[in-house]
């Protein structure tokens, strides 16, 4: 599913500190890179910060968790926030 699909990209990339020193550092590259590409696309107004609406089409689980990514309310979010956001989600997965 494709949003399954980007659930695991933004998980996967927001853990790349840590896979890095995994044998798998090459993967996680990669899907880091993917998610700045995508970021990339959906910050149309290129200022380095997605709004809502930017999310809406091009990163559909942004858009879904804008709202937790977004905890200072700003009404946009950087991509350190994203993989932030994606990295708690991810520790919070491998506790359970």
């Amino acid at each position: 599913m494709k949003t399954s699909h980007a659930l695991l990209l933004a998980l996967a990339t927001a853990s790349f500190a840590a896979c890095a020193r995994t044998p798998d550092a090459g993967h996680a590259t990669q899907m880091r890179t993917e998610l700045h590409k995508r970021f990339g696309a959906a910050d149309i107004d290129v200022d380095g910060r997605l709004t809502r609406d930017e999310a809406r089409g091009k990163m559909p689980w942004v858009y879904r968790n804008f709202d937790a990514i977004d905890s200072a309310r700003a009404g946009s979010v950087t991509i350190q926030q994203i993989e932030a956001y994606a990295m708690t989600q991810q520790r919070g997965t491998r506790q359970r």
